[in-house]
């Protein structure tokens, strides 16, 4: 009688484990047991580290633009409020990469922002 072991799943299954386990170190790259926490470990970081990763990069911006603001003789705040008056839908995103690359546009924004206000 031969054992049964469905040994093709499990290749398959270890396989697919593996993979995602790749650039792992040590034994929770090779040793199925390990490999399985630290892989459903990574997964519920990965899940979580996507959300935060939103919150980070907002948190950045308004750091960019509050500095580029700064330097235009404005506070963030302030700004941000002019340029709700001005109807200017300028993203926090667009802003920050616009304080950085093109600091002329920025100004500009920024005097927008200030005519607004007043």
């Amino acid at each position: 009688m031969v054992r049964a072991t469905n040994s093709v799943a499990s290749h398959r299954r270890r396989k697919r484990l593996f993979k995602r386990a790749k650039g792992f170190v040590g034994d929770r790259k090779n040793h199925v047991r390990l490999t399985q926490d630290c892989v459903l470990r990574a997964l519920a970081y990965n899940y979580r580290h996507r959300k935060l990763k939103k919150r980070e990069f907002r948190r950045l911006w308004i750091t960019r633009i509050g500095a580029a603001a700064k330097i235009n003789g404005i506070s963030y705040s302030k700004f941000i409020n002019g340029l709700s008056k001005a109807r200017c839908e300028l993203n926090r995103k667009m802003l920050a990469d616009m304080a950085i690359r093109d600091p002329f546009s920025f100004t500009a924004v920024v005097s927008r922002a200030k005519e607004a206000l007043v």
